[in-house]
């Protein structure tokens, strides 16, 4: 990655692992825009920002089904919460549904956050762990909990059947659920997360599936439906401009 261009991302303290996957930042310290490619990840971002033309926002972002070219702005500096999707309802208390595959600027002073709290990431981290942790609820659905424990668990290869039946929860109910509160259906989000898993092989020069596709050309189908390109192009991640698999690659 160029040394103008910074991303980390690190591990939630473990009170809020539950709801978030992980804290971390993007920098594009040049002052030329960036290009880059983002790639469905079945993560909820949310984003804190300001660059050298924009003011200081946060923006939530839904879940993508698809992939989406998009241009940092010069000077841009992004802290960013990537949630898991079971935090939208239980901490974010909002419907992702109308904001699928897009996203919505959260109103200013936003969980008291401003533009000094991009000053120092290490700040930024205690302070977003400690809003969370105020914002946990008491009570979780279990059948929730452990519908995404195990949709996480087998990298999203579980059949919406098995997992309806390990969790006590019919297919119809789940699917109604992850329509209205996510926007997408559970077998989508599923093959999202079985994409997301196949990035950390690709990133090792895997370019087979090591998963559970049908054969090869249904692997290819996948990696181009959620990244726009052949395996073998996105490999290569010219001028790293998929961001998460340059994230991968850092790991």
């Amino acid at each position: 990655m160029s040394n103008d261009f910074i991303c980390k991302f690190i591990k939630p303290d473990k009170s809020i692992a539950d709801f978030v996957e992980s804290i971390g930042m993007f920098h594009n310290q040049s002052n030329e825009a960036r290009e880059v490619v983002v790639m469905p990840d079945g993560r909820v971002d949310l984003f804190f920002s300001q660059s050298a033309s924009e003011p200081f926002h946060v923006t939530l972002i839904g879940l993508d089904t698809f992939p989406e070219k998009r241009s940092l702005p010069p000077q841009t500096l992004a802290f960013d919460i990537n949630f898991k999707p079971l935090a939208a309802e239980y901490i974010l208390q909002t419907s992702l549904a109308d904001i699928s595959n897009g996203a919505k600027d959260l109103p200013d002073g936003f969980w008291n956050f401003n533009a000094d709290d991009l000053k120092d990431f290490d700040a930024f981290y205690r302070k977003a762990t400690k809003k969370i942790t105020e914002l946990l609820p008491l009570e979780v659905d279990e059948r929730k909990r452990k519908l995404f424990d195990l949709i996480y668990s087998s990298n999203g290869e579980m059949s919406v059947k098995e997992l309806s039946e390990k969790v006590s929860w019919s297919s119809r109910q789940i699917n109604r659920y992850f329509n209205q509160q996510f926007g997408l259906s559970l077998k989508t989000y599923c093959n999202i997360l079985r994409f997301r898993a196949s990035l950390e092989h690709i990133a090792e020069g895997k370019l087979f599936p090591e998963l559970n596709f049908t054969d090869q050309t249904h692997f290819i189908k996948e990696i181009k439906k959620f990244s726009g390109v052949a395996p073998k192009e996105l490999s290569k991640n010219q001028n790293d401009r998929f961001l998460l698999l340059s994230v991968l690659k850092q790991q």
